[in-house]
């Protein structure tokens, strides 16, 4: 990959049968730049020792995952289930972890919209990032907000676009907020490419797998192996100025050809395979 024009990294969703040290030994190992932490996989008993780990690693932490992300009901991360509350739970994971990852940026989303009320949800997600952004400031990171694929509405989201992320985000603002662009939620969005280049340099977190009509919310494939164009993503997201990590996510679960039941190094391999190969076509 050494015209590929963004670090290679992997999120730990895509790993996890592996526990967190597995994570950090393996993709080391394999070569991969950039690591996506998800909090659901430290241990608070260890959480100083691993992600000292982590940061000892010579991977790039490019990312977090909070165990609670949103500020709504997530079928995800459904406890608790009061917004101020959720409000807390992500504020409490930014100080927590924050120090160990300065320049990395906290993923969010909404959550659910309750009862089908898409625009309190859009209002209050706004207000909830305008009462972070000076926190995230303080602490020397930023947050992203994702918009999610319409598999998710009403269980995870309330967004679904990139530009009703950008909605969201130019009604925050605040420079620490950006967009978090998931190849594998958007690209059905029309105009795709032409969306990510106007989001340009508010991109600053970049995740990607591909696509098949799935049997479960949680179900992508390596990326090259599905319907995803990601040659004419990846060149947009690069004429759009990104230049950070270019992160494999993949779920899953609930499906007959599990990756997770595969050999996880394999797996990993053939993404960064993917990717180049995709690169090289665009």
């Amino acid at each position: 990959m050494s015209d590929f024009p963004f670090l290679f990294g992997v999120n730990e969703f895509t790993t996890q049968p592996w526990s967190f040290e597995e994570d950090i030994h393996r993709y080391r190992e394999l070569g991969v730049q950039a690591v996506e932490i998800c909090e659901v996989k430290l241990d608070p008993a260890r959480l100083d020792q691993q992600m000292r780990l982590a940061q000892e690693s010579g991977m790039v932490i490019s990312a977090i995952q909070p165990s609670v992300r949103t500020f709504f009901g997530s079928a995800m991360a459904p406890d608790p289930e009061e917004p101020a509350a959720r409000f807390r739970r992500f504020e409490q994971s930014l100080r927590t972890l924050a120090p160990y990852a300065p320049g990395t940026v906290f993923v969010t989303n909404t959550g659910a919209p309750p009862h089908g009320n898409i625009r309190r949800t859009m209002d209050e997600t706004v207000q909830a990032l305008r009462k972070l952004c000076p926190i995230a400031v303080e602490l020397g990171v930023s947050l992203s907000l994702e918009p999610l694929n319409p598999t998710s509405m009403n269980t995870e989201s309330a967004i679904w676009t990139i530009d009703q992320a950008m909605d969201i985000i130019d009604g925050v603002g605040h420079p620490a907020v950006g967009l978090c662009l998931d190849f594998w939620n958007i690209w059905q969005q029309d105009d795709v490419c032409a969306a990510i280049r106007r989001a340009g340099e508010k991109i600053n977190v970049l995740q990607v797998s591909d696509w098949r009509t799935p049997y479960s919310p949680t179900d992508r494939l390596i990326p090259g192996d599905g319907d995803i164009p990601l040659h004419d993503m990846l060149r947009a997201t690069a004429d759009a100025g990104f230049r950070g990590s270019c992160t494999v996510e993949i779920f899953s679960s609930n499906v007959p050809d599990s990756l997770y039941d595969r050999d996880l190094k394999t797996v990993i391999t053939e993404c960064r395979d993917g990717l180049d190969k995709a690169w090289r076509t665009a």
